[in-house]
């Protein structure tokens, strides 16, 4: 089939799709260009100049098929004869007045009530942030892997979207750091939006929600830590819980530790089945340098995670993208 029988079917077929730009990754045209290294060399250039006035072509009959779509999908939409008015809400749409909060504010505000009930002040994140909080204030040196782009989000201008909650753990520390200096401690939580250059599937999500904590004092220490940790998931979850940790390796915390807890049989669970919660740890003496704290005198623990999976796990939701996909279906089962 020449170039001209392949512009006529493909045309026909820009004219009847609903998403016409598809015919631009047509097997058709993929062949085509396939057959530029055959020719002999005089006549490439001849054909690359006929493929590229037949994408031209192309490109003009597929935005003129869009917009007539879109003209369409607007008359539809204001359909004056419709039997509907304002006194008649369609049938089983949410409107204002049965609507519901959505799971993960509901879950952040019952978090928000315990973190204050243990003492905790509670803050939000920011959802643009700069390097220097992001990593720098945090000991990551420079090179590390989470500063690439193949991990990190950056805008043009150079500000980073926080990829974790703990981007606002420098400013906590500087804010607060009066209060150690009275014979006080820190204690703070931050909840709030993360974004993570991910793949997404079931388990993981380019954009989801953390929680961070923070303590500091004279006399903290890692027993101190875990027995925090726990309160916070115990009285989340409304029940005991076995809880595990072990070794690992951040930045901004040494020791560095997992948190595990074994998923509860309430929840579906099996025994020995162990699910990791967050990350923890005592802080780097370097981080609490950056914030004016001599680490000679203070000494704290953090501890971050992601609460997306929290919620998951009180409500057994199988899948991450749920929360971020503003379904009503899903919706309705949280009002």
């Amino acid at each position: 089939m020449n170039i001209d029988d392949i512009k006529s079917e493909l045309m026909v077929r820009i004219e009847k799709s609903a998403n016409p730009r598809e015919v631009l990754r047509a097997n058709e045209l993929k062949n085509l260009y396939s057959e530029i290294p055959k020719l002999p060399a005089e006549e490439r250039g001849a054909f690359g100049k006929k493929l590229n006035e037949l994408k031209q072509e192309l490109t003009t009959a597929i935005e003129t098929r869009e917009k007539s779509l879109l003209d369409g999908a607007v008359v539809a939409a204001i359909d004056v004869t419709a039997p509907m008015d304002v006194n008649r809400p369609l049938p089983g749409l949410m409107t204002a007045d049965n609507g519901s909060l959505h799971p993960i504010m509901t879950e952040m505000k019952r978090m928000r009530e315990i973190a204050e009930k243990i003492g905790f002040d509670v803050i939000e994140d920011r959802q643009l942030d700069d390097d220097f909080h992001m990593f720098g204030a945090l000991n990551f040196p420079e090179g590390h892997p989470a500063r690439d782009s193949f991990d990190t989000f950056r805008t043009e201008d150079g500000f980073v979207p926080p990829a974790h909650t703990t981007t606002m753990q420098n400013r906590i520390l500087v804010a607060e750091r009066d209060k150690l200096l009275n014979g006080g401690q820190i204690a703070t939580i931050t909840l709030g939006r993360t974004f993570r250059n991910e793949d997404v599937d079931a388990t993981h999500e380019h954009t989801f929600y953390q929680w961070d904590g923070v303590f500091v004092s004279k006399t903290a220490t890692l027993g101190q830590m875990i027995a925090t940790i726990r309160e916070f998931y115990e009285t989340f979850m409304g029940q005991k819980l076995k809880i595990a940790t072990q070794p690992a390796s951040f930045p901004f915390t040494e020791p560095s530790l997992e948190f595990l807890i074994e998923r509860p049989a309430s929840m579906g669970g099996k025994p020995g089945e162990w699910l990791e919660m967050n990350g923890s740890g005592m802080i780097h003496p370097n981080v609490l340098k950056m914030a004016g704290i001599d680490p000679k005198i203070y000494q704290g623990f953090a501890w971050g995670g992601g609460f997306d999976r929290l919620i998951m796990l009180k409500y057994g939701i199988e899948d991450i993208r749920h929360l971020e996909s503003g379904k009503l279906r899903f919706l309705k089962e949280f009002k």
